[in-house]
């Protein structure tokens, strides 16, 4: 019946240690990410929206929801792919983000492209 099309979006994902706009006597930990997504199927698809999952070493959520990426609904033909860079803040040194992309491919059938759980730490803070 329907092709699970899922695993046909691909994201990769890059993270940075903001340190410039940190300050960890607050509390204050700013990072960046960038994420590229790639069509990796055979049918073009649009991101419409957004849902991630944001949680720091003390175990408290943030949970964002949104249209697009970056005020964008990039639409991906077969083999493109587009790259982003946003931010978050935390708590504390140490935190997870994950989340969801909400597609559409060309022919309507709505599916989620996954984002797997990826690490945002201050350098050296693991060894």
């Amino acid at each position: 019946m329907s092709e699970n099309r899922q695993n046909l979006i691909r994201v990769d994902v890059e993270t940075q240690y903001v340190e410039q706009e940190s300050d960890p006597d607050s509390d204050r930990y700013v990072f960046s990410y960038t994420i590229t997504i790639r069509n990796e199927g055979d049918t073009p698809a649009r991101l419409l929206s957004r849902h991630w999952i944001i949680t720091d070493a003390n175990g408290k959520v943030q949970e964002v929801r949104g249209p697009g990426v970056v005020g964008e609904h990039p639409h991906l033909k077969p083999g493109e792919g587009f790259r982003y860079t946003s931010g978050t803040l935390l708590e504390t040194p140490l935190g997870t983000m994950q989340g969801s992309y909400q597609m559409v491919t060309d022919d309507g059938e709505h599916f989620d492209a996954e984002i797997p759980p990826f690490r945002l730490s201050v350098p050296n803070l693991l060894h």
